[in-house]
């Protein structure tokens, strides 16, 4: 790996020669070429990557990966595109700190390092025969996309499909085209709301948790799937407790705790739990006792 460093300091062009990786373990990462990016809001890119290996990336929906850009340093990222057996996966990356604002300055053909998948995604055969209500907020859609996307290729095995999804503004929705294109073709019923009014918008106007007080669910066959900032899972929570959802039946993702992937650096650890390992998903019964979980 120390070749790998020298030889991109020398060229200028971190990243460009996928010949000079050497193989993969749990904790070196392989080359993925990045073969397109689009702009999806003003601080977020879709990134599709494709691995520079004969095997696709084999993953489940809410795993994520660490995504290491040269000469910069690795970040965790959640997988936004649902396992589908082709040989790119799909990630939307806000730009927060230096590898991410790195990443944003990249070009389509640049590479990557990737490790993983990690974690444990969502349990898509339990989620088997029920409604389910996918509750986003803001970049909390990225990992619900996989699932969502997921549902909707095995349209059959699920009940009523709902996405409950807020953002700051009309700009801040992630994929809003394709969420527009789900609705008129009635794949998933969305609701969509804005945190305050804006010019040009007809929809919605309210917290995320304003979509839910309405909701007719059926209790004994819904399972509510939550991802979004901390403060939203007390209020979705709160929200929840009215229709006497069972807390096993509440999955909330702590993507944004995820580290180095493997448990090791121990900045995911909430008390006994390690996010990296036992999660990023989890049912709200196995964490309701740590309130770290919600900071």
């Amino acid at each position: 790996m120390g070749n790998v460093i020298a030889e991109q300091a020398r060229s200028g062009t971190p990243g460009t020669d996928a010949s000079l990786w050497q193989g993969t373990t749990e904790h070196v990462p392989v080359p993925g070429r990045i073969v397109k990016i689009a702009q999806l809001t003003p601080n977020e890119k879709y990134f599709a990557v494709r691995l520079e290996r004969p095997a696709p990336l084999a993953y489940c929906p809410g795993q994520f990966v660490e995504l290491w850009v040269p000469l910069v340093g690795e970040a965790p990222i959640s997988i936004s595109s649902p396992p589908d057996g082709t040989d790119t996966f799909e990630m939307a990356i806000r730009r927060v700190g230096n590898v991410t604002r790195a990443l944003h300055q990249m070009h389509e053909g640049g590479t990557v390092g990737i490790r993983g998948p990690y974690g444990h995604g969502f349990p898509v055969d339990e989620l088997k025969g029920n409604d389910l209500v996918l509750v986003a907020g803001g970049i909390g859609y990225a990992p619900l996309r996989s699932l969502l996307k997921y549902m909707l290729r095995h349209r059959s095995d699920y009940g009523r499909v709902i996405l409950v999804y807020g953002a700051r503004s009309p700009q801040d929705f992630l994929f809003y085209d394709e969420l527009q294109s789900m609705v008129r073709d009635g794949q998933a019923e969305i609701q969509l709301t804005i945190d305050r009014p804006a010019a040009g918008w007809s929809g919605h106007v309210g917290v995320v948790t304003t979509l839910l007080t309405d909701l007719r669910i059926r209790v004994p066959r819904t399972y509510v799937v939550v991802c979004g900032p901390p403060i939203m899972y007390k209020f979705v929570i709160l929200v929840l407790d009215r229709y006497r959802l069972p807390p096993e039946r509440v999955l909330l993702s702590l993507e944004r705790r995820m580290e180095c992937g493997v448990g090791k650096c121990g900045h995911c650890q909430m008390n006994s739990q390690y996010v990296c390992k036992s999660g990023p998903v989890f049912a709200y019964r196995a964490i309701r006792h740590l309130p770290e979980a919600f900071m």
